[in-house]
Order: C-alpha cells, then sequence, then structure tokens
C-alpha cells in the first residue's frame, strides 16, 4: 500500500494564494541536522527565499525581492535585469547560508537576516543555477553571453514558460557565443577565476562534494551530440576540460549529480530509439554503468540520491495496468522522448554490477508537471528517512514529503 504525502508548505485548511517549491536538486533544500527547510515562496506577491522550522512551523524571510522574476534559464519570461533570479538560489546546508542573485547582484544571507552583496553580475551576461562548495569557501556562478536569450518573450516565445521557439544551442553554434565559469570567494565576494567554455550554454554548475578545484558543468539543449556533449568537468588545476560521456552520441542524458564523496556521478537519458536508462560515472577509473529501464517505463523522471547513493525518481514507475494521464506539457518539448506524466515518487535501490534496479513505489505526488516549478524533483533529506517533492495538484505548487522506510536504508 502506497503511503500519504505531508503537506509541509501549509496545511490542508489553508487555502494559499501563492506557490511554494524546493530550491532546485543541484543543492540541498535542509540545514545539514533536518530542522530547517529552505523555500522559494511568492508569500506577497513576489518570490523569495523563506527560511521554515520544521519543529515549530515558524517561517522567516531572508531576501527581500520586490521586483518579480528575473530573467534567467528556465524562467524566460522574467525582467531582464530586475527582480530575483530563483535560479540562483543555493544553500550552503552546513553553516546556514543562502547564496542567490537580486538584479544584477550577487548576494549572501544568513539566518540573522544580514543581506551582502559580494559581487555583479557583468552587463550582457544571462545566469542559470548557481552553486557553493562543500566548505562553504567558493561560489560558481555560470554565465553565457546575453544574446542566448535576447528575443521577446511575447511575439517569439511558446509554451507556459515562454521559452524561445529558436534553436538556442543552434544560435550558440552560428553566432560563437561563450559560457563562463565565475568562480567568487564567499567571504570577500572576489571574482577568484573565469572560466571561459566556447560554444555552449551552460546552465548546471556543481563542485566536486571532496574537492572544489574541479567542477561538474553541462551544455544545455544540445541540438547534436546529445549524449556525449550534456556532461563535462573541469579540473581548475590543470585548466582543462573532459567529457563524462564519450559513446553513444545519438542517446541524450541529463540531470547529473555528484555522490557525497565526490567519487561517482548519477544521470539518467535514453538510449537512441530506445529505452529510458540511469547511469553512473565512477571518477578514478572513468568506468560507466548505465541500466536500461523497462520499455514501459516512459513516464519522464529525475534521479537524485541519498548519502548512501541510493536513489529516489518523480517518474518512470508504473503498476500494471495503471492508466496514462493524458496531458500536453508545452513547456517540455526537449531531446528526450518522454513524456511528463509520471504519477509515482520512488525510491529505487540501484544493483550496478546486476544490471538492475529495486524500485520501492512509496506515494503519488499528484503534481501536473505544468512548468518548472511543478516538477517535483525528489530529494533526500541527511537522514535518508524522508523525501521531500513539490507538486500543483490544483491551482498552486507545494512542498510535501513522504516518509522512507524498507531495503536499502543503512
Amino acid at each position: 500500500m502506497l503511503a500519504d504525502r505531508i503537506l509541509v508548505s501549509g496545511s490542508p485548511e489553508q487555502t494559499d494564494g501563492w506557490d511554494v517549491q524546493l530550491l532546485y536538486f543541484t543543492c540541498p533544500s535542509l540545514s545539514s541536522d533536518d530542522r530547517r527547510l529552505y523555500l522559494i515562496s511568492a508569500k506577497g506577491g513576489h518570490p523569495n527565499v523563506y527560511v521554515r522550522d520544521l519543529e515549530t512551523g515558524e517561517e522567516t524571510r531572508l531576501t527581500d525581492n520586490r521586483a518579480g522574476i528575473l530573467k534567467s534559464y528556465v524562467y524566460f519570461d522574467g525582467t531582464p535585469g530586475k527582480g530575483l533570479g530563483k535560479a540562483s538560489v543555493c544553500l550552503d546546508c552546513q553553516r546556514d547560508i543562502i547564496y542567490y542573485i537580486q538584479d544584477d547582484d550577487i548576494c549572501k544571507v544568513g539566518l540573522d537576516g544580514r543581506i551582502q552583496v559580494l559581487n555583479h553580475v557583468p552587463d550582457g551576461r544571462m545566469t542559470a543555477f548557481t552553486h557553493v562548495s562543500a566548505d562553504g569557501r567558493l561560489l560558481c556562478v555560470p554565465m553565457t553571453d546575453g544574446r542566448i536569450l535576447d528575443y521577446d518573450p511575447d511575439t517569439e516565445g511558446s509554451g507556459l514558460d515562454k521559452r524561445p521557439i529558436y534553436n538556442i544551442d543552434g544560435r550558440v553554434q552560428q553566432e560563437k557565443l561563450n559560457s563562463y565559469l565565475c568562480v567568487y570567494d564567499t567571504a570577500t565576494g572576489e571574482l577568484l577565476y573565469q572560466k571561459t567554455v566556447p560554444l555552449c550554454w551552460i546552465t548546471h554548475v556543481q563542485f566536486n562534494p571532496a574537492d572544489s578545484e574541479i567542477i561538474m558543468f553541462n551544455h544545455e539543449w544540445p541540438s547534436f551530440d546529445c549524449g556525449i556533449r550534456r556532461i563535462w568537468l573541469y579540473d581548475h588545476r590543470k585548466d582543462s576540460l573532459m567529457r563524462v560521456r564519450t559513446e553513444g552520441a545519438a542517446d541524450w542524458v541529463c540531470h547529473e549529480m555528484w555522490s557525497d564523496d565526490g567519487g561517482t556521478i548519477i544521470y539518467h537519458g535514453g538510449y537512441a530509439d530506445g529505452p529510458a536508462m540511469v547511469g553512473k560515472y565512477d571518477l578514478a577509473t572513468a568506468r560507466r554503468w548505465e541500466i536500461a529501464l523497462p520499455d514501459e517505463y516512459t513516464a519522464y523522471g529525475h534521479f537524485t540520491m541519498d548519502h548512501d547513493q541510493n536513489l529516489c525518481c518523480d517518474g518512470y514507475f508504473r503498476f500494471p495496468g495503471d492508466e496514462r494521464i493524458v496531458r500536453e506539457n508545452s513547456t517540455d518539448n526537449g531531446p528526450d522522448p518522454h513524456k511528463k506524466d509520471g504519477e509515482y515518487i520512488s525510491r529505487v535501490i540501484p544493483h550496478w554490477e546486476e544490471g538492475r534496479l529495486e524500485w520501492i513505489p512509496l506515494c503519488k505526488h499528484r503534481s501536473d508537471w505544468l512548468g518548472q516549478d511543478a516538477h517535483p524533483h525528489p530529494v533526500y533529506n541527511h537522514a535518508g528517512d524522508a523525501i521531500y517533492f513539490n507538486s500543483r495538484d490544483g491551482r498552486y505548487v507545494k512542498v510535501y514529503k513522504v516518509n522512507v522506510s524498507g531495503p536499502g536504508r543503512s
């Protein structure tokens, strides 16, 4: 029997007139002791970052945004140069410090509410998801030449998020646009270095948890060779770039994530004209494992992992005889062939050497998947005994959790 999901960002009696969501999966949303949950909420009419004490229910607003949503990756119809960069928010969970972009300011704020401007985004650049190193010393802000999203969303955009109707990576290649890995000192705000990466659009960056001199980054929405252009590593010591996946150019892969020890990377995707799959890459040996999913697992989903490298997922799984929900996900027309119609939050125990996955469905998340903020993006808490996720089951996005028990717990 499936468990019940537990509403976190409100109460069943409360009819909140605003969206609430987790931070993006490339960073934690919970403090290291699992007592505080960090959320982005549109309470008050503008998105801001809040921290919620999970024992008392008390919520505190940390940022001071009064200018809507900043235009950036995923938030294509935001305001250029004004507002909160919803994609920019990341958490240093050990020190309870939030990093974010407000207008053109790169900022940080702690539990004391004192906002500090570290630096500024240069004119003519577009930002995306940021990341702070595990030791809290470095912040990486990915930037791309602003021409990449130079268009009128009202006349040249499509779908709920008004993403460009032109091929973005095609523009990158034709106009020779660059991306930049900009790394800042989190104490002083000094720009320590900037690595220029030509002919690519970087939207996801993640420091290796065990070695902040290594940054994993992506080429977003590749227009060709998606299976080998997506995931890259930058070694600052050597000033070298390396592909993680070198075979299967016609496949597609996405949503890469480090293990806690920095030794492995997981990702998911699909084979060319074939099934979906989840993969693992070993940094020390460059060995890869990939496990194909059953042919009937065609409901797109994300994979993230806990401290023991067990996975969780918000799609793919189906019970025999499940009737598929038919909806038009107008914002999600990408290279992947799978529909955004997954229904379950599942715990997934990988057996890499055996080439199989053990699926443990926990609950229905009931999200409609319509738009990026309604993607469930499930994440484990630090204890590994609960999974938090977004869901829009009705008019607004809310945050829920489901408790975890059973196989794979250690």
